[in-house]
């Protein structure tokens, strides 16, 4: 995420989404009353007289601001979609207070205008221009003796490599081949872990060498191997890596862990909750009863509920007092048992009565 314009006076922030995980934090900074303008393709119908293209209309591009009325990010189409009435745009082509949805792009800018912008808002787009700066996943693409690396950054792909292994052709009778080959996987692994801050690797190319690459970390290097997903691609070198990039693979894979963490949160909560435990409490008059008594260390809110309820004050008090906010959405099963909870929950710093 990238902020493109700021305007703090007149309540403006223009946003930048670069990752599924972006639109993710759109749906939740986005609420019902705010302006949103961006660019926008419509079929307008053409009067020009030629019937062919007056029958199907033509597609125009232009900015186009709603007043919002409603909100929705589908998880795992991974498609955020901003529903308003019409407040900005061309008069001659799109009627003012006619309704529109805005699907937002990556990549396209969000202009933001809000009455008044909350503490939780200001620190989700914080929250997500810091983890787009962080190195969250390296493709590597192997091919024969030879492997590509494309780090992933805030401002696109970093190229490394080639790194070249010394390994001979099967045909040839060579007793050091098997030597070679894992002097050359370890070469990998050495390149790899000049990077502190990989998440997530994915091992790529064609054929089946990125398997017999992977075989070797599952039996030398199990931490790296966790942590690594296996993806086919038509190609070696560069154009491999523009492979991965394309089928979205990274932007998948951190949709994924993101919905692990949560499942994770609320699975603790619920151990809690079966052994009885006095630190963890659940339901919305227990929980604001223990945040207006400073004793919640980490909060779960259910992503339906910030809006609906109010909460965004509640949850500020919480950071205030150097709590931990947690919001889980309720698209996956993590958020349908917090929903079955009441929508929040708490673990606490000591008991409240």
């Amino acid at each position: 995420m990238k902020i493109t314009y700021q305007d703090t006076k007149k309540g403006v922030i223009e946003l930048l989404p670069e990752t599924l995980d972006d639109l993710w934090h759109l749906s939740h900074i986005i609420a019902k009353g705010d302006k949103v303008s961006s660019k926008t393709t419509r079929r307008i119908q053409d009067n020009t007289g030629d019937k062919l293209r007056s029958d199907r209309g033509v597609k125009k591009t232009f900015t186009l601001g709603v007043n919002v009325e409603s909100v929705s990010f589908h998880l795992f189409t991974g498609k955020l979609r901003i529903i308003g009435s019409i407040v900005q745009g061309p008069e001659d082509l799109i009627p003012l207070g006619s309704h529109h949805t805005i699907e937002a792009k990556l990549n396209t800018s969000l202009r933001i205008t809000k009455e008044h912008w909350s503490k939780y808002a200001l620190g989700r787009i914080k929250q997500a221009i810091n983890a787009s700066k962080k190195l969250s996943a390296i493709i590597v693409v192997i091919e024969e003796d030879v492997a590509d690396f494309g780090l992933m950054r805030q401002f696109g792909i970093e190229y490394y490599g080639p790194l070249i292994g010394n390994i001979s052709g099967k045909r040839i009778i060579d007793k050091n081949r098997s030597k070679n080959i894992e002097k050359f996987y370890q070469s990998i692994v050495e390149y790899i872990q000049k990077f502190k801050d990989v998440q997530t690797i994915v091992l790529a190319g064609p054929g089946f060498y990125k398997n017999d690459f992977y075989k070797f970390l599952e039996s030398k290097h199990k931490d790296l191997a966790k942590n690594t997903v296996i993806e086919s691609t038509g190609s070696g070198g560069r154009v491999g890596i523009h492979e991965v990039l394309k089928k979205g693979t990274v932007e998948k894979l951190a949709t994924e862990n993101r919905v692990a963490f949560e499942i994770s949160a609320v699975d603790n909560i619920l151990k809690e909750i079966s052994k009885s435990s006095k630190l963890v409490i659940y339901g919305k008059d227990e929980v604001l009863n223990a945040i207006n008594m400073g004793a919640v260390k980490q909060l779960l809110v259910l992503d339906t509920l910030i809006r609906s309820e109010n909460l965004e004050s509640a949850m500020d008090m919480v950071e205030n007092m150097s709590g931990e906010v947690l919001v889980i959405s309720s698209q996956h099963e993590g958020g349908k048992q917090l929903e079955a909870l009441g929508g929040l929950a708490a673990s606490l710093r000591y008991p409240v009565s």
